[in-house]
């Protein structure tokens, strides 16, 4: 074949494959890591550097204006000794446990909502999610109205019946637990929503075949419902634990801050980890001690987390 003086001549279409091969993963490659890149650089930037920098300064102490020197292991010593710590993480993991009741209310709620013919499903839907796309210093301010034992409007519901309510959020007896009611309200539309998704893909079929041999709607929910939400369940679990550990916004808008939270007689039983690392950062300006509890915070999240997929696959051998 002759070729032109000035031309080139023309590639085997084999041989354009070939470098079509060569060119083709690498190019992918730096194309995905370009399309990553603006949020890795966020990630890198806002989370990862910020726990790096939190773990330095866990081992150094802060002066009154600023500077800091590192003092090693002196602050997690005195955390561990702190009895101010350990009452925050009983408090912490006290709420956390008792967070955890709402999620048997949310799947009898999904449940009552996903009966086959009810109508205004989404109307629920609604109404139940409301709470959680709603401020959460708002839902504070609003409960602590609600608790409040002068004029509050759950002891004018009780005095109806006779009933002297206490003041829920003062008295140490109840704060907890008004708490708690607060943090399943708030939550128990996220839940419920992430439930009725579940209980839509479980298939019909199964409830067709229990049906035909004499289950009633009660053993359905038991034997079919319950089982084959367990993954659903496990991912609402992981998340209310996480969630629950850190708590803060509840606790600081319903007592308050300061000086004002402590003269609180209930202060003691409402205090959360993450509000004690608050008033050792920015309130008494115990930046290095405040470092040390927030990292013993995020191991301890970790813990609980990696307990709980143990668990998790234990009870997957088991159902």
């Amino acid at each position: 074949m002759t070729t032109t003086a000035g031309t080139r001549p023309p590639r085997s279409s084999t041989g354009a494959a070939h470098a079509a091969k060569r060119r083709g993963p690498r190019t992918e490659a730096l194309w995905g890591y370009a399309f990553i890149a603006p949020t890795g650089l966020g990630l890198a930037v806002f989370y990862l550097w910020p726990v790096l920098q939190t773990v330095y300064f866990s081992f150094t102490e802060w002066g009154a204006f600023g500077g800091h020197t590192w003092v090693g292991l002196e602050n997690y010593t005195r955390l561990f000794a702190d009895p101010e710590v350990g009452r925050a993480v009983l408090n912490t993991l006290m709420y956390t446990v008792l967070g955890l009741l709402g999620i048997p209310v949310a799947i009898v709620f999904a449940a009552l909502i996903n009966r086959p013919g009810l109508r205004g499903v989404s109307v629920y839907r609604t109404a139940f999610f409301l709470p959680v796309v709603t401020m959460p210093v708002a839902v504070a301010m609003l409960w602590r109205w609600l608790y409040n034992g002068d004029y509050g409007l759950v002891n004018q519901v009780l005095s109806v019946a006779g009933i002297d309510g206490p003041n829920w959020i003062a008295d140490p007896g109840t704060a907890m637990y008004a708490l708690v009611v607060v943090g399943i309200w708030s939550s128990v539309g996220y839940n419920l929503i992430i439930f009725l998704a579940g209980m839509q893909g479980i298939p019909k079929e199964l409830y067709e075949a229990a049906s035909m041999d004499g289950a009633g709607r009660v053993r359905q929910f038991f034997k079919i419902t319950l089982p084959m939400l367990s993954p659903t369940a496990f991912f609402i679990s992981i998340v209310s634990v996480i969630g629950s550990l850190q708590l803060f916004d509840l606790v600081f808008v319903m007592t308050g801050s300061g000086q004002s939270a402590r003269a609180n007689p209930a202060y003691s039983r409402l205090q959360t980890v993450v509000q004690l690392f608050y008033e050792r950062a920015f309130v008494t300006n115990d930046r290095g001690y405040a470092a040390a509890i927030v990292i013993a915070l995020l191991v301890l999240i970790a813990a609980l987390t990696v307990a709980q997929f143990r668990l998790q696959r234990k009870w997957v051998h088991y159902v």
